[in-house]
């Protein structure tokens, strides 16, 4: 029976064709939609991730009370100790030490008297290191403007605006005041050798980045960080495996109660993201359900002007002496062939534009003032296990529901009556 179905569809285009592109163009959108919003949230939370939260992070307890204020003095000890247990315990994820600071960068003249002087915000990574990743992660090599990233201890970059606001040219030695974790002055000079454009205005007004371990060497944190971030590959954040990753690490120091004992903490606790990303998930699922319910409305009334326009075909079967019930149910199997094709077809071309979005995005940088590092400017879809039916079921069971519908006349009209329709 399904293969003589499927026969009578294949040899009677007017019957099946336009129903499947109608299905196929629905199921193809609805996939795309979801891939692509996902992709755009998948974005902003690796935006989020690459410059300040990780897709988890550790500090200790103290800093993580007030760790808006870079208390360097509540920093983590034994860094390098402590990141070979991480690589060992997590091998999956990628672990990186940081320090943030702040300070004034002073800019001396000939004479070594100052020319000139601005508030900075700088931070310590690991630029050095033959497998480091941070640099990739950061963009920086995109968001260079001019000169080159440090290679060699005491060298740093620093945004463009703020070295045109200093008047400093690539090769001056800039000196950094600021405070060491125990309390006292630090002053160290490094040499510009490289300025970046962040795109946003804070970041613009006067930020430094250096190698980790000049840092350490400037602020007396030997072995020190103020924070260790953990990545997963392709910066993809995994919420429950984030979550069971810091259960696991917290649980070893639940019972110490030094201010100084590691806390790990997650993405999703950190800046309100855990509120925004929740929001953002029942807005998308409120906009893909509309969506939805639109799609499967035009699909139901696709079958029911199909089943509606073939009363006379009804008709001359039941003439023949064919039951109600067989005619009905016939019906129904055809349009569910119709709705399994074109639900196949459309999640697979969904599927495939979803792809081709993930792997090569579009580049909005045209839109964009020069912004390359905090926001990508690449904009890609994120195909997710469930893009294989978000769209394949609405458009399968639409398209049957709609037949079900139009068949139903069958039952409510007479046989000469559905047979009349035939000469109209």
């Amino acid at each position: 029976m399904t293969w003589f179905l499927l026969k009578g569809l294949l040899r009677d285009r007017h019957r099946s064709l336009f129903p499947i592109i109608i299905v196929a163009a629905g199921v193809m959108i609805t996939v795309l939609i979801h891939c692509w919003v996902h992709g755009v949230v998948g974005d902003l939370t690796a935006t989020n991730a690459t410059l300040d939260t990780g897709h988890v992070k550790i500090m200790t307890r103290a800093y993580a009370e007030i760790a808006s204020q870079l208390p360097n003095d509540l920093a983590i000890f034994g860094v390098e100790q402590l990141l070979t247990e991480l690589q060992q315990e997590y091998p999956d994820l990628d672990w990186t030490p940081r320090i943030k600071f702040g300070g004034l960068l002073d800019i001396p003249d000939e004479s070594g008297e100052t020319r000139a002087q601005g508030p900075v915000f700088g931070m310590g990574i690991d630029l050095f290191s033959p497998e480091t990743q941070e640099i990739q992660r950061l963009n920086l090599n995109i968001a260079l403007v001019q000169g080159r990233l440090p290679q060699n201890a005491g060298e740093i970059v620093i945004s463009d605006q703020f070295a045109q606001q200093l008047g400093i040219t690539l090769g001056e030695t800039a000196t950094l005041i600021s405070a060491t974790s125990t309390g006292s002055m630090a002053i160290e000079n490094f040499i510009v050798v490289g300025t970046l454009r962040f795109g946003v205005e804070a970041m613009d007004r006067g930020a430094m980045f250096a190698d980790i371990s000049d840092v350490q060497y400037a602020l007396d944190m030997f072995d020190r960080a103020g924070e260790i971030l953990g990545y997963f590959p392709n910066l993809l954040y995994q919420k429950q495996e984030a979550e069971e990753i810091a259960t696991r690490f917290n649980a070893a120091y639940q019972e110490n109660d030094d201010q100084f004992a590691q806390k790990m903490i997650t993405l999703r606790d950190q800046n309100g993201l855990g509120a925004y990303l929740d929001m953002i998930n029942v807005w998308i699922l409120i906009y893909l359900a509309g969506f939805i319910v639109v799609m499967s409305i035009v699909l139901w009334n696709t079958g029911l002007m199909s089943g509606i326009r073939r009363y006379g075909e009804m008709g001359i079967r039941l003439a023949i002496g064919e039951h109600k019930g067989h005619v009905y149910w016939t019906l129904v199997y055809e349009s569910l062939l119709i709705g399994l094709i074109g639900s196949i077809i459309g999640t697979f071309l969904g599927l495939g534009l979803s792809y081709y979005l993930q792997e090569q995005g579009i580049d909005i940088s045209g839109m964009m003032e020069g912004g390359k590092m905090l926001m990508s400017t690449v904009l890609r879809a994120q195909i997710t296990p469930a893009a294989l039916y978000i769209g394949f079921f609405p458009g399968l069971a639409a398209t049957t529901l709609g037949a079900m519908m139009s068949g139903i006349g069958i039952f409510r009209r007479q046989t000469a009556q559905l047979f009349k329709e035939l000469e109209s």
